[in-house]
């Protein structure tokens, strides 16, 4: 079931090559959306797909590239909207 998430990720997240870790995995996985690092330190992805590829992409998630710090995670499920073509880093 195609579903949409909008997941951000608090700890030491940036300059850590965690964008890239997250699409690396979101393209293995056949997802589409974006990465981007936020002001605030965060990282926001915002992705579509196969539910179960999406809680895959999860469990990736809170575990992170080797020097990440994942603190927490905040997932708000959507509607997939049928907007993006495929996954990008912004």
């Amino acid at each position: 079931m195609e579903v949409g998430a909008n997941i951000i990720v608090k700890g030491l997240v940036q300059g850590v090559g965690f964008r890239y870790f997250v699409y690396n995995r979101a393209m293995k996985l056949n997802l589409r959306g974006y990465v981007k690092n936020l002001l605030n330190g965060d990282v926001e992805i915002d992705v579509e797909g196969d539910r179960s590829a999406i809680e895959t992409l999860i469990d990736e998630v809170k575990v992170g590239p080797r020097l990440a710090i994942v603190k927490d995670l905040i997932i708000k499920w959507k509607n997939v909207e049928q907007f993006y073509k495929g996954f990008k880093i912004l």
